[in-house]
């Protein structure tokens, strides 16, 4: 008997009040590692009207200008307009940062004394820096590989910057909302329910001052300039029967730290699947490598992108877990939902022998800890708004699909049969 149901999942611009602490959280992270790659960082902000409070736990060698850093990030946003409510030159910027603690850092300690090529006896050496559990997934529904609700949210939302930033759709302001509902049918895509799109805009446009014409012009444009663009290229198409909402308040032109204060990893849904896997509950930014919650969770969407590109499975979920000090990981399950096509206690152990699970490795593997300094200062700052998972436009690490062949041959003859 045939399934028909909706699923949704949502994604924020780049100046939506989180997300502008989550980027400038990931561009300290950035600049200490790029100086000092060793850094032990856990760095939160707030934002709300006017301020900027830069807060948490550092120890590095590193020299930095937190100040600066936060008011190039927050004019790289889009907020350099003091009439906004909100803007770099003007805002004031607090910094309260203390350093790690030392019976938290203890078990990993040995990490800022590793070799870049570390050992094997090394990496058993190092544990991860706290207990806690992580999620990775893929599906085959999209071709970066994940679930298509939040592939499309991201997509809109990065289009809904894209156009401001160029001008095209000048009177946008940096903050914004999308969500997309997708009709499935047996768990396949099959239309586009709604779309939804709140961005902050402009009280008037041109010579457009009534609320009623300027939301009209807001809807019209965002479909023309955001929406048609976004799905030039993807089969499941919005149809006369799919809900195009915009603004549905009536109008957002009070947004970004004005209309709301915004606080480091409070999107971890955004950040990852849009609710469609699991989650274990750690955000991302403002953490360094040496944090499980944003290694290993990297490290499972690389496993589970790789099983599900080799045709071992439709869909797959990867889950880690970690105790403190303790370099292995105290569990890992895989589950493919019923659509694996070899055996799953085989497939644990494949990967358990050929992917990189210890904290300290994963980070060697994926060279964590330097890439922000090979690649002009900038890395994680960059995965801090639009997702960490499936970004095509980011060359990322645990995106890469390189174990493929590996896991083929592992499964050849399952393969084959399944054929």
């Amino acid at each position: 008997m045939s399934r028909r149901y909706l699923f949704s999942s949502e994604s924020v611009t780049e100046g939506h009040p989180d997300k502008i602490c989550d980027q400038i959280s990931d561009t300290v992270v950035d600049a200490l590692l790029s100086q000092d790659p060793k850094s032990r960082v856990a760095a939160e902000v707030v934002v709300n009207t006017g301020l900027v409070l830069i807060t948490g736990e550092i120890t590095t060698k590193a020299q930095v200008n937190y100040v600066n850093l936060a008011r190039k990030k927050i004019a790289e946003i889009g907020y350099t307009d003091a009439d906004n409510g909100f803007s770099a030159s003007s805002c004031s910027v607090l910094v309260a940062l203390d350093e790690q603690s030392a019976d938290i850092a203890q078990g990993v300690d040995a990490a800022r004394e590793t070799r870049e090529e570390a050992s094997e006896e090394e990496l058993d050496a190092i544990g991860a820096g706290d207990q806690g559990l992580m999620f990775g997934y893929a599906c085959n529904e999209t071709p970066e590989l994940m679930p298509m609700p939040i592939s499309l949210a991201h997509r809109i939302s990065l289009k809904l910057a894209a156009v401001r930033k160029s001008g095209q759709l000048p009177y946008l302001r940096p903050d914004g909302k999308t969500q997309v509902t997708v009709a499935y049918e047996d768990d396949k895509p099959v239309g586009i329910d709604t779309i939804l799109i709140s961005t902050q805009h402009a009280a008037t446009i041109g010579e457009l001052t009534d609320n009623d014409a300027v939301q009209a012009k807001i809807k019209e444009d965002l479909w023309s300039a955001v929406v048609e663009p976004v799905f030039a290229d993807i089969d499941v198409k919005p149809d006369d029967q799919t809900k195009f909402l915009v603004n549905p308040t009536g109008k957002f032109v009070i947004g970004g730290p004005q209309g709301d204060s915004g606080l480091t990893g409070r999107k971890i849904i955004v950040d990852t699947y849009g609710g469609y896997s699991r989650h274990g509950g750690g955000a991302f930014s403002g953490k360094d490598p040496t944090k499980v919650d944003r290694s290993a969770a990297y490290a499972c969407r690389y496993a589970a992108k790789n099983i599900v590109a080799a045709g071992l499975a439709d869909k797959c979920e990867v889950q880690l877990s970690y105790a403190i000090g303790v370099a292995r990981p105290v569990s890992i399950l895989i589950e493919t939902f019923g659509t694996g096509k070899v055996d799953e206690e085989r497939l644990l152990e494949v990967v358990r022998d050929n992917f990189e699970l210890r904290p300290a490795g994963i980070i060697q593997a994926f060279n964590l800890q330097r890439l922000p300094g090979e690649r002009g200062g900038r890395f994680f700052q960059d995965v801090a708004a639009y997702g960490h998972m499936g970004r095509n436009d980011l060359d990322l690490p645990w995106e890469a699909t390189d174990k493929v062949e590996l896991l083929k041959e592992a499964f050849a003859p399952a393969l084959a049969a399944a054929r």
